[in-house]
């Protein structure tokens, strides 16, 4: 018996290639694109940009028959993502929303909603799934520069069984080969680009709009010397080099003191303060085995992998080792480049071929 499947659709050219690859396997899924922009934002920016979205999604599903609907989740990604967004900020963390609207709205909210109504869940995400006896395992896109299980790390392990990615095996230019051959609505259409629903909303613009301004000194951390002064320190990442806005550069975000609103920067181009080689993690959520059947039984338990903190085709290896109070440690064989309190890191094996999970990044 054929499975119930619901697609999400979004508008762009990798949800409408998602569909296609669907139908072509014979499933005939319902599709559903997820508001989570609010209909009534000030200048129409965010609404316009999803009844854009709307219209190429529905244009789709006639073409293909099958049935469509727009579930309203605005409120929920507004009290839930939002929310831990501006909270990480105000705390000094680097928060990354797009992870946490997978689990909380994508395979969340919608999952409430009528979600739970479907045997599968389908998305245009670049990623994999293996199954191994009862097990299955969220694995990585041949597309290294496309892969996004990253982003799907932090999905619970009864979200992940639900969830399929019928373009996760393609490269990005087959994809747009498909859409171009079956002249799909949006086979031009640019991808997306940023925080899910933002549009063309600047980020610090977006998160001006919660927490205001609050200004406070800038100081090179080799010389202790004023170098200017930020409008907040939630405008900046550690490991930032563009959009300082300080003369006699480059410099370099590295260091923020929360207490005193003191953001230190680095001069010059690979400033050692930039870089750290340990670091700890907490709140590991583990996609599909306990991190007990991971770990050695040396002392400390530990484990061979290769891990990620941002989106990048690059996989770093490590060792991740048990510190015995429900944090790890990180040790990276080459020193990385902006590690930051409140970024994921995605923890995968050591051909960076599963991805195993992904925790927080704590504070030293």
């Amino acid at each position: 018996m054929t499975q119930k499947t619901a697609l999400l659709l979004s508008g762009g050219v990798d949800s409408a290639v998602a569909l296609y690859q669907l139908i072509a396997a014979g499933r005939q899924p319902d599709c559903y694109y997820i508001r989570i922009a609010p209909r009534e934002d000030a200048d129409n920016t965010l609404s316009c940009s999803a009844e854009e979205d709307i219209e190429i999604a529905q244009s789709l599903c006639r073409r293909y028959g099958v049935a469509f609907d727009v579930i309203d989740c605005h409120r929920e990604y507004w009290e839930r993502v939002t929310h831990y967004t501006i909270e990480k900020v105000r705390a000094g963390y680097t928060p990354n929303p797009d992870v946490m609207c997978n689990r909380l709205i994508k395979f969340g909210a919608f999952n409430e909603k009528c979600g739970h109504a479907y045997d599968l869940i389908a998305t245009g995400h670049y990623a994999r799934t293996e199954e191994e006896g009862n097990l299955k395992w969220l694995c990585t896109s041949p597309d290294p520069v496309k892969d996004q299980t990253d982003f799907l790390a932090q999905l619970y392990d009864w979200q992940l069984s639900k969830a399929i990615f019928p373009i996760g095996h393609m490269m990005k230019e087959e994809v747009r080969r498909i859409a171009e051959r079956e002249h799909l609505i949006n086979a031009h259409r640019k991808d997306s680009q940023g925080i899910c629903f933002l549009g063309k909303i600047d980020y610090n613009d977006y998160i001006r709009r919660y927490l205001g301004e609050n200004p406070g000194l800038v100081i090179d951390i080799e010389t202790g010397k004023k170098v200017g002064t930020h409008r907040g320190l939630w405008f900046h990442t550690i490991g930032q080099r563009h959009g300082l806005g300080f003369g006699g550069g480059p410099w370099f975000a590295v260091k923020k003191n929360i207490k005193k609103n003191i953001l230190f920067v680095s001069h010059g181009y690979n400033p050692q303060s930039a870089y750290t080689q340990t670091f700890r993690i907490g709140d590991l959520n583990m996609l599909t085995v306990p991190v007990t059947e991971l770990l050695s039984d040396q002392s400390p338990p530990q484990q061979r992998i290769t891990f990620k903190i941002r989106h990048t085709s690059d996989y770093l290896p490590a060792t991740m080792l048990d510190n015995g109070d429900d944090t790890y440690t990180i040790q990276a064989d080459a020193p990385v480049h902006g590690v930051a309190p409140g970024q994921f890191c995605v923890i995968y094996d050591a051909c960076h071929h599963r991805c195993y999970g992904s925790a927080e990044i704590m504070a030293k």
